[in-house]
């Protein structure tokens, strides 16, 4: 470990103790300090002993500062940093969550990651969780690098402050095509039959079983053939929609990946079942939230050209 930052990252959760946390005066404090030794020279110079009590019991409070400084940070724990994957382009709402041991308040903590930083207290013992809203610029996975908690309490006249490197990596997908064309057709089949009890086009007669809404229930054939039939119905489910990877070649590479995710988030959002085609893997064809995770994830992990 170097004299200022770990140099490789750490497992979260990670302590603040007095090894890791480094103190040095503000501008305020050194021009504080210049002033409490102006005050002692000339004490010395007079001989002036109440002069001389002033500049030791100003002295004494500076050096208090310091300490306190030192001990607001000192037991407290990092213990988590967790964000919703967004798209290339949009803030991710970073949460950071730590956490404080009860052995005093931690007033006027800073918290600072990449280039944003925000302010907060925490009461002896309390949990709490920061949010920060962060940049991005790329697909794939993001790193927070170095983090900075540090404080200039109680008289601002001294930051005390450390860095951490969790070793902590958040999925950013790939930015969305802005005008994107209509998603293409389906795989060219005749849309497939599925079976259903709420469907709209009558299929067919069976026997009753139990858990069949009574309305189902088809009750002249059921009187004539002396047992309890339902009518099944059936309903269309649309084509399968194919977004297939090869079938863009005319574009470059990564606007390839912006229009694929276009794709995948419209068919989301239409509902339908689609099949995700890449270079190397096949999703699907499936829908809903857990299969457009898992395509957008796809897509935003694919090496660069």
């Amino acid at each position: 470990m170097g004299w200022n930052r770990p140099r490789e990252v750490e497992p979260l959760p990670l302590r603040l103790d007095r090894r890791r946390i480094f103190v040095l005066p503000t501008g305020y404090g050194t021009f504080v300090s210049a002033l409490l030794l102006a005050m002692l020279v000339g004490a010395l110079n007079y001989n002036n002993n109440p002069a001389l009590l002033l500049a030791f019991v100003l002295s004494a409070s500076a050096l208090y500062g310091l300490v306190q400084a030192q001990l607001t940070l000192s037991g407290v724990r990092l213990a988590a940093l967790h964000a919703a994957p967004v798209h290339a382009g949009q803030p991710l709402q970073l949460r950071v969550d730590l956490e404080a041991e009860p052995a005093r308040p931690r007033r006027g903590l800073e918290l600072l990651v990449g280039g944003r930083r925000t302010t907060f207290s925490m009461a002896p013992g309390e949990r709490t969780e920061v949010a920060l809203a962060l940049p991005t610029a790329a697909r794939g996975w993001w790193s927070p690098g170095r983090v900075r908690l540090s404080t200039i309490q109680p008289f601002g006249l001294a930051r005390a402050w450390s860095w951490l490197r969790p070793d902590v990596r958040l999925l950013v997908y790939p930015a969305l095509e802005s005008n994107a064309p209509p998603l293409p057709e389906g795989d060219g089949g005749r849309p497939t039959q599925r079976r259903s009890p709420f469907g709209d086009e009558f299929h067919h007669l069976r026997e009753y079983r139990a858990g069949d809404p009574t309305r189902r229930i088809a009750w002249r054939p059921s009187a004539r053939s002396g047992r309890l039939l339902v009518r099944e119905h059936e309903e269309v489910a649309g084509r399968e929609l194919v977004l297939d990877w090869h079938a863009l070649e005319a574009l470059p590479h990564e606007a390839r990946i912006r229009r694929l995710a276009r794709w995948v988030v419209d068919a989301d959002r239409a509902g339908a079942r689609y099949r995700l085609r890449l270079p190397r893997e096949t999703l699907g064809p499936a829908h809903g939230p857990d299969h457009r995770h898992a395509c957008l994830r796809a897509l935003a992990l694919l090496p660069p050209a």
